[in-house]
């Protein structure tokens, strides 16, 4: 079960500068929050469930969350993975179909609820919001075609290569020559986001091991070198 969190306000969100509503006057974050109920989750919890209707839209002020689609043959797969100052089910909430995905925390998470009826009330008051909620419809997007080129276009271990690129970006931390990821994920989740079985990306790990790429200690990955990282992705920066 999730736990109530009722100290957080969005004036002292640590995501506030990340979230769809980093432009509101005080005014009108005051009345985000008094509209708002936040709640704490643990690993492993689900937020939503693929199927269900959505009632409104969850904003993550911390922790991490997969969301992911399961298909016809029971195997999962997942389309992507939220963080600090991500919205979840706004997609489904906006198009009033019901959830295409399942929302599951992987790191311990603090996420606030706003029913649909406030925010569609705030969509036509505030147009930043409205904005910064197409913006991050759009950069979703956006990921959602690399990643499906990615897959009919490049082999197995070029789309690791990138994956690993992509979780530098969005969670690498620099300590000294090596940038450590801060995402824990299991072998099953990567080889669920590249499209291929866990043992491969055993296999490729190694390699890329072996060829000084990345490091390990314990469950946290380094990226050592980038450049080669990029130059196994294929990747044209």
């Amino acid at each position: 079960m999730s736990k109530l969190y009722s100290n957080l306000t969005c004036e002292n969100c640590q995501s506030r500068d990340k979230g769809i509503f980093c432009q509101l006057e005080q005014v009108a974050l005051n009345d985000v929050s008094h509209n708002k109920v936040t709640n704490t989750y643990k690993k492993g919890q689900t937020i939503f469930f693929q199927g269900n209707p959505p009632f409104g839209l969850y904003c993550i002020n911390s922790g991490k969350i997969k969301v992911s689609k399961l298909g016809n043959d029971g195997k999962e797969s997942i389309i992507r993975i939220a963080g600090p100052g991500d919205v979840l089910g706004h997609r489904s909430l906006f198009s009033q179909d019901n959830y295409t995905a399942t929302a599951t925390v992987i790191e311990d998470a603090a996420i606030c609820f706003l029913d649909k009826k406030f925010i569609l009330k705030e969509v036509e008051k505030e147009p930043t919001v409205a904005l910064n909620i197409i913006q991050k419809l759009s950069k979703e997007m956006g990921a959602a075609e690399a990643r499906n080129a990615a897959l009919s276009q490049k082999n197995v271990r070029e789309r690791l290569a990138e994956l690993l690129l992509i979780l530098k970006k969005s969670y690498g931390i620099q300590e000294g020559h090596r940038w450590r990821l801060d995402i824990k994920l299991t072998r099953e989740e990567m080889a669920s986001m590249v499209g291929t079985a866990n043992e491969t990306v055993i296999r490729f790990f190694s390699e890329f091991k072996e060829e000084g790429l990345i490091e390990q200690e314990g469950k946290i990955i380094f990226i050592k070198d980038e450049n080669r990282l990029i130059e196994f992705a294929n990747l044209n920066y």
